[in-house]
């Protein structure tokens, strides 16, 4: 075949996959076309050498490029011009993958360090291996025209380059330079501060001052790490006393203050640059202690855009770099918002007029030695698609919603599904407001139209309702069973492969029997499950203020345990004797599994923010730091229950006896730690033993905690275990799993 079509599908816009066709093309002596379209990129080609032209596409990509489909048809045309080309783009129906915005290459951070380049010192350098990308898209496809850069036309010097096959910002649309491109300036109190933006930043920055700095995905609210005043000013202006800040430094500075392996250096180097948590070094250097409080890891990024890069190299030292919003709401993106709703935080703004289309946070990540782990996806990540298990392609459009704490949405179409951004609380109204908007831009920007919903069984999540309200056919999921099929997803497990043991580990999701599960032994697939064995369950005294307040659970596991003397000399200052009048008569005290309650009663007994928790996790994240100074091979695990519903009562025993004989808390923080994981895993490898089932899976939102990972993987040493990676094992990753059961639950219809 001299002459053909070829239809190039997945992330091949916006990353100089058209450059690298034509310069392809041109190399091999090729006459043709080639195009953007809604589908991704179509090429028609002519000439001897098309065989090495189409085996180039698949080897030889751009540093962004990812090949979902390329496919290869005869062209009957004769209208093929006597070169090659690169044409105007076409739309219709959206198909092809959207680019994540992508960190600073090393080509463009060399250019705005280098005093004789035009672009020395511009804070938005880009090119088609770097840059903004989903954070400015409008519209498909992905041309200059479609983003919020069409505002700034090109001087004659970017135009060159732009059409220039040999420059690297051939095509690149958000392209710019200080003399046609965005600008930067430094602002207070409304006024617009004559000279360089960095250099005031980074002098308002040495003097202790809050800035709010507008990025890629939102604003950011940055201090100096290293001044304990400036941090401790933030936290009192932000309302948040406790939660770890994200810090933002070059590479010999985070290695100053945390261990890091080559795994977690090419994981920060990674061009979505997201913040990763990284263990402390115990020699760490100047860091204000009240960056993370009890915190036995950071959660550090690099620099991911040339603004960033420039004030970290005039600044000269770590920056807190946490969300510019008011607590619990969304990030804020806009300049005339973020002078009202950030004024109270903020000494000055850093800002720019370059607007973002859509907020993004940063996305937050893990590296593990059972491998890397997403906990949060955000910038850089999404909208990556995800590409379904074998045996789902074909199947109906599905919306699923999600959950209310972590919230996020996903799309299917075809073989892949699509993963939003996270999104935040929904409770929070703002949250669900910006949920609504990212539903209709989602489906606007892919063109997805569902013909069937999937939402979590609990009719008090704003995303059920919203799901059931839709007037199409609903698919409801129950929370742990999506969390298991997430998982399933994530490690491409087949529709028709045989049942998982799946141990299921998190804070609370609606179970079949109308009570709140969260400690969960399931044996099931895609389809269905059943339920093998649970956390024996205990009141949630109060509702949702057992999750805010370690001493009520802590209270009710020790009285069922008949050591309710102990929860009077441990809370003697709290009204016990009212919760377990209010417990005793059923009120507002639902039964539950919950494995996070768990942790919290645990941390509770050991002082670890018993009485209050100013943030979700905070005391089973301090435990974590507590059980994780302690050898995993020099650790008891502590006794549970046996059969069906595991009994803690053991647990509280030897707890309660450890105390009274003066052992370490982080002692008994390990042994708790594995203690549970022992009482799963024991019953997960028996089933698989049994022949009953092939595998162990591992999900919920307490298997990001690495040391009751590591625990249960070292219990179940002979046994095949899938973990979350790209996908969260937290409701960040729930409606992916919804997605996969609605439709493998419409494919057994249809055999039916």
């Amino acid at each position: 075949m001299t002459q053909a079509r070829i239809r190039v599908r997945g992330q091949v816009q916006g990353v100089g996959f058209r450059p690298f066709v034509w310069t392809l093309a041109r190399r091999l002596g090729l006459r043709g076309r080639v195009r953007n379209d809604a589908e991704g990129v179509l090429i028609d080609a002519a000439g001897a050498q098309l065989p090495q032209f189409v085996q180039a596409l698949r080897t030889d990509l751009p540093p962004l490029a990812r090949i979902d489909a390329l496919e290869v048809s005869a062209l009957d045309a004769d209208d093929l011009p006597p070169e090659f080309e690169i044409i105007a783009s076409t739309g219709g129906a959206a198909r092809t993958r959207v680019t994540p915005d992508a960190a600073t290459c090393p080509a463009c951070l060399a250019e705005i360090r280098d005093p004789a380049a035009r672009r020395f010192g511009y804070a938005f350098a880009n090119c088609t291996h770097c840059g903004p990308r989903f954070s400015i898209l409008q519209s498909l496809p992905y041309d200059r025209g479609q983003t919020t850069m069409a505002a700034f036309v090109f001087c004659a010097e970017c135009a060159g380059e732009y059409g220039d096959p040999s420059d690297r910002r051939f095509h690149a649309q958000p392209i710019a330079c200080p003399a046609c491109g965005p600008r930067l300036w430094f602002e207070r109190a409304g006024s617009e501060m004559a000279g360089d933006a960095i250099a005031l930043a980074a002098q308002a920055l040495r003097a202790g001052e809050i800035l709010a700095i507008k990025g890629l995905g939102g604003f950011h609210l940055a201090c100096d790490a290293r001044s304990e005043r400036a941090v401790a000013l933030l936290r009192a202006r932000k309302h948040r006393p406790d939660k770890p800040f994200a810090l933002m430094g070059q590479m010999k500075m985070i290695a100053q203050h945390c261990h890091v392996t080559a795994q977690e250096r090419a994981r920060l180097r990674d061009a979505a640059a997201p913040i990763l948590l990284l263990a402390r070094r115990p020699d760490a250097g100047a860091l204000a202690p009240a960056v993370a409080p009890g915190q036995a890891c950071l959660g550090w990024m690099l620099p991911y855009t040339p603004l960033h890069h420039l004030l970290l190299d005039t600044f000269g030292g770590p920056l807190v770099m946490t969300s510019g919003n008011r607590s619990g709401e969304p990030q804020v993106i806009c300049n005339a918002i973020a002078r009202d709703a950030l004024a109270g935080f903020a000494d000055a703004f850093v800002m720019h007029d370059r607007d973002i289309a859509r907020r993004l946070d940063d996305s937050v990540e893990r590296v593990t030695p059972f491998g890397p782990m997403v906990l949060r996806h955000a910038r850089g990540r999404a909208p990556a698609t995800l590409r379904l298990p074998p045996g789902f392609d074909a199947g109906p459009q599905v919306l699923a919603m999600g959950g209310q704490m972590k919230g996020a949405f996903c799309l299917t179409r075809g073989n892949e599904a699509l993963l939003s951004h996270h999104l935040g609380d929904l409770d929070d109204a703002q949250s669900w407001s910006e949920t609504r908007r990212a539903l209709a831009d989602y489906a606007d920007l892919f063109d997805h139209i569902p013909t069937m919903v999937a939402v979590d069984l609990h009719e008090g999540f704003r995303a059920t309702q919203h799901g059931r309200a839709m007037g199409l056919p609903v698919q409801g999921v129950q929370h742990h069973h999506a969390h298991m099929a997430a998982c399933l997803g994530d490690n491409m497990w087949p529709l028709d492969g045989p049942r998982v043991a799946a141990i299921v580990l998190d804070g609370l999701g609606l179970g079949l029997d109308g009570t709140i599960w969260g400690g969960e032994l399931l044996l099931g697939d895609y389809a269905g499950f059943d339920r093998l064995a649970w956390l024996a369950p205990a009141p949630l005294p109060g509702g949702d203020a057992a999750g805010r307040a370690p001493w009520r659970n802590a209270l009710v596991r020790l009285d069922a345990a008949g050591l309710g003397g102990v929860a009077d000399r441990m809370f003697a200052d709290q009204p016990r004797g009212m919760l377990r009048q209010a417990v005793a008569a059923g009120l507002n005290a639902p039964l539950s599994s919950s494995a996070g309650r768990l942790f919290d009663a645990v941390a509770a007994m050991l002082g670890l923010s018993a009485i209050h928790q100013s943030f979700e996790g905070q005391a089973a994240m301090a435990l974590e730091a507590l059980a994780g100074q302690v050898p995993r091979k020099q650790v008891r695990p502590y006794p549970m229950g046996d059969g069906p519903a595991i009994g803690v009562g053991p647990l509280f025993e030897a707890l309660v006896q450890d105390l009274g004989q003066g052992v370490a808390h982080e002692v008994i923080a390990a042994r708790f730690h594995a203690g549970l994981a022992q009482a799963f895993a024991d019953r997960a490898a028996a089933v698989v033993r049994a022949g009953v089932a092939d595998a162990v899976v591992l999900s919920g939102g307490c298997f990001q905690n690495v040391v009751l990972l590591g625990y249960t993987m070292d219990a179940l040493h002979d046994t095949r275990v899938m973990v979350h990676g790209a996908t969260p094992a937290n409701d960040g990753g729930l409606a992916y799993g919804q997605a996969l059961v609605a439709l493998a639950r419409h494919k057994d219809r249809g055999r039916g």
